[in-house]
């Protein structure tokens, strides 16, 4: 079985380090890494540093603001291995991490894997609760495309990566990845550090990931009916924002936030309380077409 490992970018610096260390991983398992750049010759440098990656000067299609998902399929087409494994610019693999990735998929078990993205310094990024909830599951309803692996049959069984989406095309891979029969597999152990950054750049994040879900919802409407139990994010906090011209009457309305601060107090309740309620300012303004 061959594998190819595909990066995606766009101006990111930490490419470079993650190429150093990917590369590790890759002479052992894999057969190449691929990188799809859409950085316009700004990364030369970093490409000249690393000879054995195959580079694609990626252009984005005229009008296409975010080119993720059209980056992702060019990486898949231009893989040659039997196996796609994607992992972000940025990402830091801990020791055994491609190895405990594909192990599944060699195995014949599965034929796609899941890996996890903890930040450096354990429990301090907004994400870490969830991706610890991840660690503990066997198998996923979704999944980003930050640390995963699959077949290209499975890639080609639900036509790749939709490229009408900006954010948020990744979930929606998953979701018809699940629809059309396949389980997506939790490797605790194949895991890559990622700083996700400081609170702007955070909420800027929370903000378009979003806009992403109610997109994702409007694609597939037979999921709204239990998002409510499923996902509650998209429904709670955006409803938040909308009563908070109850505050005028009822002066103690945002004391609502006190229940989800006290229940993330471990991991930073003002940072999550930031970023859910971003997460819900950008569900209203899709909602609202804006």
């Amino acid at each position: 079985m061959s594998a190819s490992i595909v990066v995606i970018s766009k101006d990111e610096p930490d490419l470079d380090q993650t190429l150093a260390t990917v590369s590790d991983h890759a002479r052992a398992h894999a057969d190449e890494v691929v990188v799809v750049d859409a950085s316009a010759g700004r990364l030369d440098a970093i490409r000249r540093r690393h000879p054995g990656v195959r580079w694609i000067d990626f252009r984005p299609r005229p009008g296409v603001r975010v080119s993720i998902p059209h980056q992702r399929n060019a990486g898949v087409r231009a893989a040659q291995g039997d196996v796609v494994v994607f992992v972000d610019a940025g990402c830091i693999p801990r020791p055994g991490w491609l190895a405990n990735l594909l192990e599944p998929i060699e195995s014949g078990r599965e034929d796609v894997v899941a890996g996890i993205a903890p930040s450096p310094n354990a429990g301090e990024g907004v994400y870490d609760a969830d991706i610890a909830a991840a660690a503990r599951a066997d198998y996923l309803p979704e999944c980003p495309t930050i640390n995963l692996a699959f077949r290209r049959a499975a890639f080609e069984a639900v036509g790749g990566f939709d490229e009408r989406f900006e954010y948020g095309s990744d979930i929606d891979f998953s979701w018809r990845l699940v629809q059309a029969g396949y389980r997506i597999r939790s490797a605790a152990d194949a895991v890559v550090e990622h700083d996700w950054g400081g609170l702007r750049r955070q909420l800027r994040r929370a903000h378009a990931y979003g806009r992403a879900r109610v997109r994702l919802y409007r694609k597939h409407p037979r999921r709204l009916a239990r998002a409510w139990r499923a996902d509650p994010m998209i429904v709670v906090y955006p409803a938040f924002l909308l009563g908070l011209p109850l505050t005028l009457r009822f002066p103690l309305y945002p004391g609502l936030l006190a229940i989800p601060a006290w229940r993330n107090r471990s991991g930073g309740a003002l940072r999550v309380l930031a970023d859910h309620l971003a997460y819900g300012a950008g569900v209203l303004r899709e909602v609202a077409g804006r």
